[in-house]
Parts: structure tokens; sequence; C-alpha cells
């Protein structure tokens, strides 16, 4: 039997070079007026490649990737780990190389793309010199492909796209998209979509708003309303088969899922941190720390179980795709995991709100925008309630009916059964 809790000494070294770095290097960046993925912003040009660098040289870029593709090939355990620290701040999933959509377009790259867009934006990609958006949901479709309506169709050597996507993230900086549109509109509901890269500054592709989400100005944000109208972009750009886009989208999940709990790990963790802090720190009637509060305490305990619950288990089920290496048998754990990540973080952030007052509110911490993330994460790559959904239809599959007339469980049936198992012991003892 083999079971542990611990970390291997080397492995440990490289996070505990990873933590003081993300302290002490990456962190304060996210204090300055300019967007991580913005590559054009000179400011970020000067300070993030160096940081960048720093890393590759430790070997540690993009360690999601699998040594085909130039990573270290760690496991998900490892990732978890990593993911954990590098989630702490806003910048560190672009200076490790780990960021989305392009951790999860660049995968879709490597096993669909053809060797032309491999040599256009998967290198690239990869080295962190551009960055990219993956452009699914739709206005009325929401996050549900079945409902989508945007059309690709073939015309000669030429994929001609016409529809509108909504919230196509991050589209601004981007030098490409990776489209989900209909090719195959009388096929089986599953069998309908396709991938296709269309690059940026493709004639047709209008943005039609900047989508912001609260707190940022009306008519600003980072989640562009976009337009397709007869982009035109050449048949090659397909990823995958026709109909494949289900499975393609595939691809930049699962594993994904686990890193993205992580780093929302590691930020519901520093609210904690700071609610700790803030408890010891602050006095309220009576001239009582906070600390000293029964119902402050209550807040305390109550986060730092959810926790590490959370965090085991995540970590448990980065274990079994380690050990099992197929995503299909943990499909439930990963569902699961996706539901609890939101609330885990809401309520970290909304305690610590709650026991900083004034400040906590004020946009001087940044629990408000915690808060809104992790509504956020409940809607990203499905609505919790679908892998709520997605989670209970699993487990009840794999229940077993009950072949009599009441529950096989009931008291009746179990002492019955007990007594024909030992009903010559109790003969003996007259019982």
């Amino acid at each position: 039997m083999s079971w542990s809790f611990e970390t291997d000494p080397e492995f440990q070294q490289l996070l505990d070079w990873v933590q003081e770095f993300i302290t002490e290097e990456v962190e304060p960046l996210d204090y300055l007026p300019f967007h991580p993925y913005d590559i054009a912003d000179p400011l970020r040009a000067e300070l993030v490649p160096p940081l960048q660098q720093k890393v590759k040289d430790k070997g540690l870029w993009a360690c999601h990737l699998g040594p085909n593709l130039g990573g270290p090939g760690y496991g998900q355990v490892k990732l978890a780990l990593l993911n954990e620290i590098i989630g702490q701040t806003r910048n560190g999933p672009i200076v490790f190389g780990t960021q989305a959509p392009d951790s999860g377009n660049a995968e879709i790259l490597a096993h669909y793309g053809s060797p032309a867009l491999k040599e256009q934006f998967l290198q690239p990609l990869l080295n962190g010199e551009i960055t990219s958006t993956f452009s699914m949901t739709e206005p009325q479709g929401g996050s549900d492909p079945t409902r989508f309506i945007v059309q690709a169709q073939l015309d000669g050597d030429e994929w001609v796209i016409n529809g509108e996507k909504w919230f196509s993230s991050l589209g601004r900086y981007s030098s490409f998209f990776i489209v989900m549109a209909v090719t195959e509109p009388d096929a089986d509901k599953y069998q309908r979509q396709s991938m296709i890269v269309v690059p940026a500054g493709t004639p047709g592709l209008e943005f039609v708003r900047d989508t912001g989400v609260w707190g940022d100005a009306l008519g600003e944000g980072h989640h562009p309303y976009l337009r397709y109208s007869d982009v035109r972009v050449p048949k090659e750009n397909l990823l995958g088969e026709r109909g494949q886009g289900f499975l393609v989208a595939q691809t930049r999940l699962g594993g994904g899922r686990i890193h993205h709990a992580m780093r929302s790990m590691g930020l519901a963790r520093r609210a904690f941190e700071m609610m700790l802090e803030r408890s010891v720190s602050r006095r309220a009637s009576g001239d009582e720390l906070l600390a000293r509060k029964q119902m402050v305490q209550d807040m305390i305990a109550e986060t730092w179980m959810e926790l590490e619950q959370f965090r085991l288990f995540v970590l448990q089920t980065a274990w079994k795709i380690d050990k099992y290496n197929d995503y299909k048998r943990v499909r439930g754990d990963i569902s699961a995991i996706k539901a609890l990540m939101p609330k885990v973080l809401h309520n970290a952030a909304s305690r610590a709100l709650q026991i900083h007052g004034s400040l906590g509110i004020s946009n001087e911490l940044p629990f408000g925008e915690w808060i809104l993330d992790s509504y956020h994460m409940g809607l990203a790559d499905g609505a919790t309630e679908v892998h709520k959904s997605t989670l209970a239809r699993i487990l009840i599959a794999e229940a077993t009916p009950s072949e009599t007339l009441f529950p096989s469980y009931i008291l009746p049936y179990r002492v019955e059964e007990s007594r024909k198992r030992y009903a010559e012991a109790l003969a003996r003892h007259g019982k």
C-alpha cells in the first residue's frame, strides 16, 4: 500500500522558489497600470518578458504541456501544487505561460492544427509572444453549443463564417480566434459544430462593442461582442474533422479545470490570510480584538475547513488522473470540482469582506472583485448547475435499483437475512 501527503524534496524546492518569486517579483506587477494580455503595452513589454525568461531558465515555463510541446511532462498533482501558488497573483499565469485561454488553445492547435497553423500561431503562442481567444459563447445560446447558430459554409477553398459571438474574452489583444460554428446543420446536435481558426484583422470580423463586468465603465471591458459577416478563411483552418467541435473542445478541458481550481484555491487562501491578519489587528466594541468574537471565529473556522476539504479533493482528483490516465474515469470528480470552486472562493472572499467592514467593500481591497470572479467561475465553461447535473447522472447510473417492493436496506429485511445466516447459532442459544 502506498499513501502519502508529502511532496518530494526536490520538487518542494522548486515550489519554494516559485512562492518567493511570485511574492517578491510577480505580485508587484499586479498594482501597475497595464493588462497582462496587452502585449503591445510598452510598460508590459519592459517588465513581463524578463520575468518570463527567469521562469524559462528555471525550467518552469508552460509546465502544463507535455514533452512533445517542450514541457517537462509534470503530472497533474505537481501541476496542481504549482498552480496553487501561481494563482495568487493576476500576472502569475502570464509570467509562467499557463494563462487561459491560451493554454487550452495551444493544446487544440497542437492536436488538430495543420502544419501551417502551427507554424503561424502555435510556436509564438507557446513562446508567449502572442495571445488568443476562444470564441464560442453566443448571445442566444450562452455556453450551450446545441443552441448555437453561427454558421460556417464551405465556398470553394474557403470557409465563410456568419453570425455573432458573445463574451469572446480578451479578443482585443488576440492574434487569432478559435471559432465554434455550425458546419453540419442536419447532423446530430452534438455533431453539428466545427472549430475554425480566424486570424485577427480578417475582413468581416467586427467588434460590436466591448463588454465589461461589474465595476468596468459601460462600453469598456475585455469580453467583446463580435459579429462575423462573410468572414473568409482557408479551408485548412479547420481544426480536426467536420462536426468534431465537441471533441476538439474537450481537449482544452479536463486537466485545465484542475489547474484553474488550484489557482482559485490560491486566491481563496489569500483572502483567508487577510481575514486572519485583520482579526488579530482590529479592535471592536469593548476594546476587544475581532479574533475574540465568536462569530468571527466561526467565519475563520468555516473558511479553513472549506479550503482544506476543497484542496484535498482537487489533489485527489489530480492523483486519479495521474494514476489512470483516463479523464472519462474522473469526469464526475472534475464536474464536482467545477461546481465547488465558485462557492469556495465566494465564501472566503465574502467572509473576509465582512470582517474588514467598510474597508472590505472599498476599492482599496480586492474582495468585491474576487466575489464577482466567483460568479464568473460559476458560468464559464458550463454553468455550475450543468456540472451538478452531470455529476448526479454519473452517480445515478452507478446505482443499483432494489429488486424488492421495499428498499433492500430496510431493517426487517436485514434482520431476516441475519437470522437466516446465523440460524444455527441462534438455535443453540435459544434465541
